[in-house]
């Protein structure tokens, strides 16, 4: 697979992701993407009979605090800072087109 790898195929690749490279760039990742395809292939080689899956290595503890409800803050507190409010209501800027339809 590694020497199907070249700068076109990179070029696909980059296109498909929507980056804009240059041609010193293609010329850059090409061998590189090669290197980490070839880096798979070992890894693939490697035995993992009666090795279990593993989700982490280390084990895992919740570190979370209990979720105990607390007062919340009025109207007024809520918004006593902010930048712009609209009667009890944030303004935030639009971040839709209006004709979206979202």
């Amino acid at each position: 697979m590694s020497a199907a790898i070249d700068e076109n195929l990179v070029r696909r690749l980059a296109r498909l992701a929507r980056i804009n490279l240059t041609d010193d760039e293609v010329r850059l990742f090409a061998p590189q993407l090669r290197e980490i395809v070839e880096y798979f292939g070992q890894l693939r080689a490697v035995s993992t009979d009666g090795v279990t899956p593993l989700a982490h290595p280390l084990p895992l503890a919740n570190v979370l605090r209990d979720d105990v409800p607390a007062p919340g803050f009025d109207t007024d507190q809520a918004l006593a800072q902010a930048p712009e409010r609209v009667g009890d209501h944030f303004r935030v800027p639009v971040v839709l087109d209006p004709g979206a339809g979202a």
